[in-house]
């Protein structure tokens, strides 16, 4: 949680070569024989209702429709930040923190679509745990991390909010958050409502979350959308355009037909193995929480409750190269786009 490409570390080389069903391996954009743009889009997790919006546009002919030809690649073990940094990837997908990070780090990587409008991200604990009430609770405890100074920052800021002193241990995560909490190799970790809030709903185990911005994290931490490498961006804005264009139109899909787009991602991602059930019911949560916001929201970053949230963690000693503590909070307006979404919605 929190960083999602650490996300990429649970899945097996069988369920990476699987998911290569999907679309072609890494390219970067060009014609084709037929006047059609190439693109290659690369998921940061296995497929889940976060990516229908492109399983829909590949489904009803969207970007057919558009003149572009889109291969979705399965995640990488180094992320998407660093296939797109690479040229492995035209779009990734990541969440505005991420950008920040490595482009501190001297990567050239712009966010150009920004999907999710509300906190999707939780942090939890088994509900069985009676002893966890309220973020103090997790002082002294352990965390189930992929490790991520992002997340260290966002807990302590939670943990002192509640009266606690911000101080806890962290454990490597298992085969998932799920199964670590209930082995009792840990007491709390990350999850998100759209998906892991769902299934816990749907299958248990049952679990008592607590919202970051309800403990004193300002702006929204959980940007999640598209990226691009800024230097590929600038000779390729057309080809993006299509892409964006096409794409918010099925995640518009998506909006107006929860369970119709829940059944196409299945159908699409088919290697996935994905539950119709919770896939179904990660769509109809989505809709009805308006995780999305309205249609006209889809893609638009609000670059005000994102400086608030880059400059939180800027002064917590997120940001750093080499160790060396970023001497300005990474700007917003510089790291991420809202033209392809505004042509997007004309």
């Amino acid at each position: 949680m929190g960083v999602k490409k650490t996300l990429a570390l649970l899945i097996s080389t069988a369920a990476i070569v699987s998911l290569a069903a999907c679309g072609t391996s890494g390219a970067s954009s060009k014609k084709s024989t037929t006047n059609t743009d190439d693109i290659s889009f690369m998921l940061d997790w296995t497929a889940n209702t976060n990516h229908v919006g492109v399983y829909v546009a590949q489904a009803l002919g969207y970007y057919k429709a558009a003149g572009v030809n889109v291969s979705v690649l399965p995640t990488s073990q180094s992320g998407a930040e660093t296939a797109v940094e690479t040229g492995v990837a035209d779009v990734g997908f990541t969440t505005l923190s991420n950008v920040a990070a490595v482009d501190s780090q001297g990567s050239h990587l712009k966010f150009v679509y920004d999907l999710t409008q509300k906190q999707v991200a939780r942090w939890c604990s088994l509900a069985s745990r009676t002893d966890i009430t309220t973020p103090k609770d997790f002082d002294g405890k352990t965390f189930v991390t992929f490790g991520s100074a992002e997340q260290t920052a966002v807990l302590k800021q939670m943990i002192k909010t509640a009266g606690g002193t911000g101080k806890f241990n962290t454990a490597t995560v298992g085969t998932s958050t799920f199964q670590t909490l209930t082995n009792g190799k840990g007491d709390f970790g990350g999850f998100y409502e759209t998906w892991e809030g769902v299934e816990s709903k749907l299958n248990g185990p049952k679990l008592t979350c607590f919202v970051a911005s309800d403990w004193g994290v300002p702006g929204n931490p959980d940007q999640l959308g598209f990226a691009v490498n800024s230097t590929w961006e600038k000779t390729h804005k057309s080809t993006l355009q299509k892409f964006i264009s096409a794409t918010t139109k099925g995640y518009n899909y998506a909006l107006r037909h929860p369970q119709k787009a829940a059944d196409i991602l299945v159908k699409q991602a088919a290697d996935a193995n994905l539950d119709t059930t919770l896939t179904r019911a990660s769509m109809k949560t989505i809709v009805e929480g308006k995780y999305w916001g309205n249609p006209a929201d889809l893609g638009v970053t609000d670059l005000t409750a994102a400086q608030k949230y880059l400059t939180f963690l800027w002064k917590n000693g997120v940001y750093t190269n080499d160790g060396v503590k970023a001497a300005n909070p990474p700007q917003a307006s510089d790291l991420a786009s809202n033209d392809y979404a505004a042509a997007a919605h004309r």
